[in-house]
């Protein structure tokens, strides 16, 4: 399987290539002008590095969300192979796939790296795997949470992951723990993080092989960029959204958006204007994700558009994850965040407005 090696590809092109190919990289897709803007080259030149960074196949383009009549750049991802899901197979891999690149991430090579998240990585794992322990590395890591910064680069560095590295998570469960991780590392701008299709669960009930065997992995240094706030929603966010057209999305199950099971907060119930579109709904039995059109059905058969600005949560921020993976990612709705918040946060605020069938 061939998979293309950046660094040997940009040695041979000119400097204002190398400059644009650390920038977009860095910074994420960007249109000519915001190019031109962060680099500070003339637009003659930035389209002589983009065209030599395009010719060598290293970025490519698609028209700007917000205005079609710009072209925004972005790095090309390393391919893995793909399925017939209509996923692209930049943010979502097979497991057969994944079995193919198995060599790869057995290889104590930082290029590529596949992580566990889950509290069962002793019981067998995806051979290769590193394990990343939700509750003892994210919830007990100083904050109840996303890591801080200086956190999150000790936590990957330990694991052999560097900013370039491709990444690869999967979880137990329906792969909502490998979700919120996803989530966070975009938080933090990482290039190249991707989700096994199925998680543990698809992996070991089709008898795809496992090992008990931690890999040898040498540590690195993980240089995490500044926050994207542009994907995260804190409470008041949720406050604002409250009196304009925001749309919130509660996807716990509906006995939760009732009020009727026991939750981490004082309140039971859900955020006023919500509706309830269970997180459950975009996964299929055998824990893949559905088809491209049955997950654009959910959420159009919720009243939910592409266009909305919209703002997802559950209890504490995973479930949630798993649903903005789905609509930012897989569908592409360009507004998306999640409140990790979520009802653990303002179910316990004593002044946050709250409804459920004994209030209303």
């Amino acid at each position: 399987m061939q998979f293309f090696d950046a660094e040997d590809t940009l040695e041979d092109l000119p400097p204002s290539a190398k400059f644009i190919f650390k920038e977009l990289t860095r910074e994420g897709s960007m249109t000519l002008k915001g190019i031109t803007e962060a680099t500070l080259l003339g637009s003659r030149t930035a389209r002589y590095g983009l065209e030599k960074l395009q010719s060598a196949g290293l970025v490519e383009s698609a028209p700007a969300i917000h205005d079609g009549r710009q072209t925004c750049y972005s790095v090309r991802a390393r391919p893995m192979g793909g399925d017939r899901t209509g996923h692209p197979e930049r943010l979502l891999v097979s497991p057969d796939a994944a079995r193919e690149m198995l060599s790869a991430f057995e290889t104590d090579d930082p290029e590529f790296r596949l992580i566990e998240v889950s509290t069962t990585y002793d019981e067998g794992h995806v051979p290769g795997a590193v394990e990343l322990d939700p509750q003892r590395d994210f919830s007990d890591a100083g904050g109840r949470t996303v890591p801080g910064r200086e956190r999150l680069a000790s936590i990957l560095g330990e694991r052999g992951v560097t900013a370039d590295s491709t990444v690869v998570l999967y979880s137990d469960g329906m792969n909502e723990f490998a979700a919120f991780v996803y989530w966070v590392l975009k938080h933090y701008r990482h290039r190249d993080v991707r989700l096994l299709d199925g998680g543990k669960q698809y992996w070991t009930e089709n008898d795809y092989r496992t090992t008990q065997r931690e890999p040898d992995v040498t540590p690195v240094q993980y240089d995490a960029q500044p926050p994207n706030d542009q994907i995260r929603a804190y409470r008041d966010d949720v406050y604002d959204a409250l009196s304009t057209d925001v749309t919130l999305v509660d996807v716990r199950s509906p006995e939760e958006y009732r009020g009727e099971t026991t939750v981490p907060a004082r309140a039971s119930g859900h955020i006023p204007r919500t509706v309830n579109v269970e997180w459950t709904s975009v996964a299929r039995e055998n824990g893949r994700f559905e088809y491209w059109n049955g997950l654009e059905e959910t959420f159009i058969d919720a009243g939910v558009e592409e266009g909305d600005e919209i703002i997802l949560y559950c209890n504490v921020g995973e479930r949630s994850a798993l649903v903005w993976f789905v609509l930012s990612e897989l569908l592409g709705y360009p507004h998306v965040r999640n409140y990790d918040g979520s009802w653990s946060e303002w179910g316990n605020l004593v002044d946050a407005p709250v409804e459920s069938p004994d209030r209303d």
